[in-house]
């Protein structure tokens, strides 16, 4: 019957105009980028995140190039250049000339749900961009990222069901009230789409490249995997989980610290490590050549050691 509460059509009409209005919001801000490079050329999507023009995205959309032109949903479009990319979190910064539509409102991937309705919003040809909506289907996903001879594990990667249409790479992941908490990167396979959180560490690198074009990162040498807490450290510490060590690399400084295969980081400097995000997080410029105490569980007693980050160093994009 119409108008009854529970007649599913209600239902699908409420997600039908929240979809719509996402895409209504932020379609316009969403451009199509076209790049021409050594390689040849090549298309992604990219978001207006700021009233002076400039566009997040991903670092592989535009791998070498240094710049191009946008092409947004209302037909009009602007050449732009390459601010800056970085490979480790597959996340880059341009520059569009002349005017740009508003930019979109960027939030907290750090408060999303499993189930929660997102839009993915891209614009692969320049004409009237793409949208499709699906649910949270995983948080905490990791993605593996190498720049030269550099790898990290990007953290914390939305994993999504939205279908994410060829060229859609850098496009918006947006919440239902059209703020965008993603930069989409990926398809990982039939109904599985990955996307970029935007939160507290990428909102760093966002702005790193912006203001320098470029990432200033620590380096310590540790390959680690989250672990659970023995039930006595639990107690202790209130907290759950620590990084186990799985390997530490060779003349690094958590060798050169006295950092072990086996032991449990449970904190570095003095902040609780329950993730290889809560210790990525620390690894800005601002560790670079700085005393950092890392606390350790080994053979079941506590151990401090004090190391030394040094710069990561990885080759040009």
């Amino acid at each position: 019957m119409a108008g009854n509460p529970q007649d599913p059509f209600d239902a699908l009409d409420g997600y039908s105009r929240t979809v719509a209005e996402v895409a209504r919001t932020i379609m316009p801000s969403v451009a199509s980028l076209h790049l021409a490079g050594e390689r040849g050329e090549g298309t992604g999507s990219a978001v207006v995140f700021t009233e002076d023009g400039f566009l997040l995205t991903n670092a592989h959309v535009v791998g070498a190039a240094d710049g191009g032109t946008a092409r947004f949903a209302d037909g009009s479009d602007a050449p732009f250049s390459v601010v800056g990319a970085d490979p480790l979190s597959d996340l880059a910064v341009v520059r569009a000339v002349g005017e740009t539509p508003p930019p979109v409102q960027l939030g907290d991937s750090d408060r999303l749900v499993v189930g929660q309705l997102v839009v993915a919003v891209g614009n692969p040809l320049g004409l009237a961009g793409s949208v499709t909506a699906g649910v949270i289907s995983g948080l905490g996903r990791s993605l593996p990222a190498r720049s030269g001879q550099a790898a990290r594990i990007i953290e914390d990667v939305i994993q999504t069901d939205a279908a994410l249409n060829p060229g859609n790479s850098g496009g918006a992941l947006a919440d239902s009230r059209g703020v965008v908490v993603g930069i989409n990167t990926a398809v990982a396979g039939v109904g599985l789409g990955l996307a970029i959180p935007i939160n507290a560490t990428t909102r760093r690198i966002i702005d790193s490249l912006v203001r320098h074009g470029r990432v200033r990162r620590a380096y310590l040498g540790l390959v680690t995997t989250p672990a659970p807490l023995p039930d006595e450290l639990v107690e202790r510490t209130g907290q759950q989980t620590g990084l186990r060590v799985v390997d530490v690399v060779r003349r690094s400084p958590a060798e050169r610290a006295g950092l072990h295969r086996g032991d449990l980081v449970l904190t570095a400097g003095g902040n609780p490590v329950r993730d290889a995000q809560g210790l990525q997080r620390l690894m800005f410029a601002e560790a670079i050549g700085r005393p950092l105490q890392i606390t350790v569980t080994r053979n079941g007693a506590l151990v401090d050691v004090i190391t030394e980050p040094v710069e990561l160093l990885d080759s040009p994009r």
